[in-house]
């Protein structure tokens, strides 16, 4: 069963294998950029660094640098109890400055290699949109590169709406089921 679990060092083992199976292929929606560029430790110690930095972003009152904005980081996990393994990230954005409004949207997710066309990126992007639903959020946007069929793919299985392409990247647009007069504190998906 495919879930979105906030990163925790139990999962220590799984996420260093992820980490690893992923190389130098980007891990979208992890939050890596957070650190100091340098490889990840992934020791026991090296993940509950990792977790204790990235936990932070969701926290509204959590000061960030004026070029970031709140995020929901998740870890997606399949299986129950001893059998819960790390298959990939996924991040929600809070909101979009004018680079993710442009390129990076709201949503990030990557699935390791090994697990990709298994469906945990169309089961947790549908978690996702629910979250997002959750935060007041009454769309949401969603960017991947335009060769990257299967993501487009999961964007669309989604409900995702093709707005355009713009720097290589295809823009997609989701539906929360929120009203934009109930967004939480006012926000919606997109600036006026």
């Amino acid at each position: 069963m495919t879930a979105l679990a906030r990163p925790d060092v139990r999962l220590h083992e799984s996420w260093a294998e992820t980490v690893v199976e992923f190389g130098s292929e980007t891990m979208h929606g992890s939050g890596v950029w957070h650190g100091d560029g340098g490889p990840l430790d992934l020791t026991e110690e090296g993940c509950a660094a990792f977790v204790a930095m990235v936990l932070p972003w969701s926290d509204p009152s959590f000061e960030l640098p004026e070029d970031r904005v709140h995020s929901d980081y998740y870890w997606i996990t399949d299986g129950d109890g001893a059998a819960e393994e790390v298959v990939g990230f996924l991040a929600l954005r809070h909101e979009l400055t004018p680079w993710l409004l442009e390129e990076g949207g709201h949503i990030g997710y990557s699935v390791r290699p090994a697990r990709r066309g298994h469906g945990h990126a169309t089961r947790a992007l549908a978690l996702a949109v629910r979250r997002a639903a959750e935060l007041g959020l009454d769309r949401v946007l969603l960017t991947c590169d335009e060769p990257n069929v299967p993501s487009a793919r999961t964007i669309e299985r989604n409900g995702g709406a093709y707005e355009d392409s713009r720097n290589g990247k295809r823009r997609y647009w989701i539906e929360t089921g929120v009203s934009a007069s109930r967004a939480r504190d006012g926000r919606t998906s997109a600036p006026a």
